[in-house]
């Protein structure tokens, strides 16, 4: 395209069928194909990634982008390097926009000039019945993102936040920012986070207006395979070390501080009998369940902890 005011920049690694049905979900948007631009950046996957993308060309204004350097950092930034729109929206490669997604973002930047970034409802798509044992507070590990009210300034990003799944930025806010850190996030099948997170809070802390709009709808998959005590535990560890990480890069810890620190919180979980029951014992309800969680989100802090700070 000569000129798309908005650029949806697909990130995608080994999940060709997902990609498929998001693609999908762009083709049935209520604005017209023509009026948006589609970017695949292509994360070094090794299966029909490209023919997928292929299957879409005759349908909308699609280019294919391959980064061979594999992480979710890097394949966001290469795809708003690449883009052409003054918009970059981001959808995540297994969710599902809603048919007026691309409309509620011109939208919401229409009614909102000054915004630094826009996200809206991440909701989940259940590839099976949600546990008994999970709470809707540990569940936010999904991805999901319902927050109430709307349209509206989110006043602080550690209370209410926006997810990198169904996020939109002005192209000249990533240039400012220098777009997402390379440091942080998925790269392969490490459950590393934050990514999205540090972005936001570089955006506010430039003066930038933070919005949530929840007719930016999308539906994010929730498969089988992640509805089990053990993908939540990992999950909640990997947080625990994405949050010391990111504390890294913000301002480094010094040495003696990261093992004052790591000894605190380890001796804290050692003498609770309720933190060390939780990381024991089994949890069938969702109580107990949450408290395990947060255990080894703790554990996962004492590990960052430990390392080498990230430089």
């Amino acid at each position: 395209m000569s000129d798309p005011t908005i650029s949806v920049v697909l990130c995608t690694h080994n999940r060709a069928a997902y990609l498929r049905t998001a693609l999908r979900s762009l083709v049935e948007q209520s604005t017209p194909s023509g009026g948006f631009e589609v970017l695949v950046v292509d994360n070094a996957s090794t299966d029909d990634t490209p023919a997928v993308a292929r299957e879409f060309a005759d349908v909308l204004a699609l280019r294919y982008v391959p980064e061979p350097e594999l992480g979710l950092c890097h394949a966001r930034n290469t795809g708003w390097r690449a883009a052409g729109g003054r918009i970059v929206a981001y959808l995540d490669d297994d969710a599902v926009a809603s048919p007026g997604w691309v409309t509620a973002i011109a939208a919401a930047f229409a009614r909102e000039p000054d915004a630094g970034i826009v996200g809206g409802r991440v909701l989940p798509l259940w590839g099976a019945p949600p546990p008994p044992w999970l709470s809707a507070e540990t569940a936010r590990a999904l991805t999901i993102v319902d927050w109430p009210d709307g349209p509206k300034r989110i006043g602080d990003i550690h209370r209410e936040w926006l997810a990198g799944a169904n996020v939109a930025i002005p192209r000249a806010v990533l240039v400012e920012i220098g777009g997402f850190d390379p440091r942080l996030d998925r790269i392969g099948d490490a459950l590393l986070s934050n990514g999205d997170i540090l972005l936001q809070q570089e955006i506010v802390a430039r003066g930038h207006a933070a919005v949530y709009d929840p007719a930016m709808c999308v539906h994010h998959a929730v498969p089988r395979a992640r509805l089990t005590q053990a993908w939540f535990r990992r999950r909640h560890y990997w947080q625990g070390v994405s949050d010391v990480f990111m504390q890294d890069i913000q301002q480094s810890i010094p040495a003696r501080e990261r093992v004052r620190r790591a000894a605190r919180t380890a001796w804290k979980l050692a003498r609770s009998r309720h933190a060390l029951r939780a990381l024991l014992l089994p949890a069938e309800d969702p109580m107990t369940f949450t408290s395990k969680c947060w255990a080894w989100n703790e554990v996962g802090r004492v590990s960052a902890l430990l390392r080498p700070a990230r430089r």
